[in-house]
């Protein structure tokens, strides 16, 4: 069987795109519609749809890319199985995380895990946004809160506490709310969301708030919270330090929610590659 052309195919075909697919291989464009060019003329068979907007399988081109796929499962299985047999695990990790937990907990972690593993290599690229990770070719992803449904493999890592708190002066100031209807009568420090998250008998409830500020940035709530400009719902690694200082006090802890779950999620054709393994193990020995 010639190979000349397969990876390339199997990379458009999951990018819909010779353009994604050049950057993933870091070949040029040009060369990878060769290679796909001269497969189907090798095969006699047209793979692909083109269009200026969109690339998509034709019904031969979907039945060809399930066996290449799998071909090509097969081969990295093989060069795992040999990775396994070395006394080092190395190669390559690409990662994704939210910018503030992955700059606070997740990178510090990763750069001790270096520190102990001179032969692997990360890239990390921390964003707020949902990465496709079988499309943008990453190893692993962290995330937080309730996970979708998907094909994705997950291992939970440890959990998070959302709390609600306020400084002591403000609410020397303006009193302490006891019931989750009085928080209209505060004011409410606002991130990029216009509820706050609450558990009441049993059943979840959003809480629609108002304020005179609206940040994007945790560690700005959290400022003006300590300096006494109204009450904020943020998770724990933002506030816990705070709150074991006195400095913040928590509130409405009967309404609080459940804990939310923190998770390493990763394509399943990564879930026996010795480093990603590795990671995952030594990340869920570190976050609680």
């Amino acid at each position: 069987m010639q190979w000349a052309g397969i990876s390339e195919f199997v990379h458009v075909a999951e990018s819909e795109s010779f353009t994604l697919a050049s950057k993933k291989m870091s070949i040029s464009t040009a060369q990878v519609s060769r290679q796909v060019s001269a497969l189907e003329s090798r095969l006699d068979t047209k793979l692909l749809y083109r269009t200026t907007r969109k690339v998509s399988l034709t019904e031969e081109g979907r039945i060809f890319y399930q066996h290449c796929r799998s071909v090509l499962d097969g081969l990295e299985a093989a060069e795992r199985a040999i990775t396994n047999l070395q006394s080092k695990p190395r190669g390559k990790i690409k990662l994704t995380a939210p910018i503030t937990y992955g700059e606070k907990m997740i990178m510090p972690l990763v750069n001790n895990f270096m520190k102990q593993h001179s032969e692997i290599e990360v890239y990390a690229n921390l964003t707020n946004q949902k990465v496709a990770l079988v499309e943008e070719g990453y190893d692993l992803a962290i995330r937080l809160g309730k996970l979708a449904d998907s094909t994705l493999m997950a291992k939970k890592l440890g959990k998070r506490t959302n709390y609600l708190c306020a400084s002591p002066a403000y609410l020397h100031q303006y009193g302490i709310p006891h019931t989750l209807a009085e928080l209209t009568k505060y004011s409410c420090l606002l991130g990029t969301l216009d509820y706050w998250h609450f558990r009441e008998a049993g059943k979840e409830k959003n809480i629609r708030v108002t304020g005179r500020l609206r940040y994007n940035s945790g560690y700005s709530l959290v400022d003006a919270a300590l300096k006494g400009l109204g009450i904020v719902q943020l998770p724990d690694y933002y506030v816990q330090h705070y709150i074991q200082k006195g400095e913040l006090v928590t509130l409405l802890d009967n309404f609080r929610e459940p804990d939310e779950g923190i998770w390493a999620v990763y394509p399943q054709n990564r879930h026996l590659s010795p480093k990603i393994k590795l990671l995952v193990e030594y990340l869920s020995k570190y976050i609680v």
